[in-house]
């Protein structure tokens, strides 16, 4: 008995260190792995979605969206204002081809707006992606375009976007730092016309798998900050506050969302100006989402003038 003892001693002893010799033959990336930062405007949000999925108020909205056999997919996007019955609607088409690494959108707006972009991803080198998108308005004739580049890697997220103006072409720029789920973000716009810059943004956050706190600095003028948590699989939570220099006035917001089960769910807002909001949505079906909001006047409950919305979304 006892010499089976220290057999099996030596052996747990010798299984463990040939697993730390194992252990310490994995590469260090793979030890240690950061996941790409998000984009400058994905910074905060887990938070501003909180605030805004899911609810439409005073409009009647349809989203259809299909895709072919061949690769194609359509996207038809309408909405009528209630108050005033005026339909805005577009139809967008996109088609991946996948093995070049190129991404054609073409898409037409009740504004009578054409506007076409092509991309390309992960060709030149891994992590870059180029993107030309151009609009031209019939009725007018006036045309635009936008040269985009992004770049993004463990650590680090990139944008560069230039608008092909001949008279003084707009630069807009952006970069994301992320270790250890801190996350450090600068956004400027410079306007190579007059020599001047036009737009100097700061963030600062820190993310985890169910935490996500954003602070934020627009133009040393604009402040603001939001909290998003994951208290569980059903509930999700967010605060909103922002605040703007010579004014004492304090913007705030409290926004959740829960899960009633796999198909529905509602979610619930207010605001400082008591300004109440509620929405529901429900999966009636594999590719059907129906969704009604409202939005109540907290200090004006009996007045009237509070706005409601519906929402249907198809796809197929």
């Amino acid at each position: 008995m006892l010499k089976m003892k220290l057999g099996v001693a030596r052996s747990s002893g010798l299984d463990r260190s040939r697993r730390h010799e194992a252990t310490s033959r994995i590469p260090y990336e793979l030890k240690h792995t950061m996941a790409t930062p998000p984009a400058y405007a994905d910074l905060g949000k887990a938070a501003r979605d909180i605030f805004s999925k899911g609810y439409g108020f005073g409009f009647m909205k349809l989203d259809l969206k299909t895709k072919t056999n061949s690769g194609v997919e359509f996207s038809t996007k309408g909405s009528s204002v209630l108050e005033t019955g005026k339909v805005n609607a577009s139809l967008e088409t996109k088609y991946n081809w996948s093995e070049h690494g190129l991404v054609f959108t073409e898409k037409w707006s009740t504004d009578n707006t054409l506007s076409t972009e092509v991309s390309l991803e992960d060709k030149l080198t891994k992590g870059l992606k180029l993107t030309l998108d151009t609009t031209f308005a019939p009725n007018t004739g006036k045309k635009s375009g936008k040269l985009k580049t992004a770049y993004k890697r463990d650590y680090i997220n990139l944008g560069c976007d230039v608008d092909l103006d001949f008279a003084g072409p707009r630069v807009h720029g952006a970069s994301v730092l992320g270790y250890e789920g801190w996350l450090v973000g600068y956004q400027m716009s410079f306007d190579t016309s007059k020599s001047k810059l036009t737009r100097s943004n700061f963030a600062i956050g820190y993310k985890t798998g169910d935490f996500q706190l954003h602070t934020n600095v627009n133009d040393g003028t604009e402040f603001g900050g939001s909290i998003y948590q994951k208290v569980n699989d059903k509930l999700e939570t967010a605060v909103d506050l922002a605040w703007t220099a010579g004014s004492n006035t304090t913007r705030f917001g409290i926004g959740a969302k829960y899960q009633l089960d796999c198909h529905s769910s509602v979610s619930a807002k207010v605001n400082n100006s008591s300004l109440i909001g509620l929405g529901y949505t429900q999966k009636l079906r594999d590719g059907v989402k129906l969704s009604m909001s409202a939005v109540l006047d907290g200090n004006n409950i009996h007045a009237g003038g509070h706005k409601v919305g519906v929402g249907l979304e198809m796809e197929a």
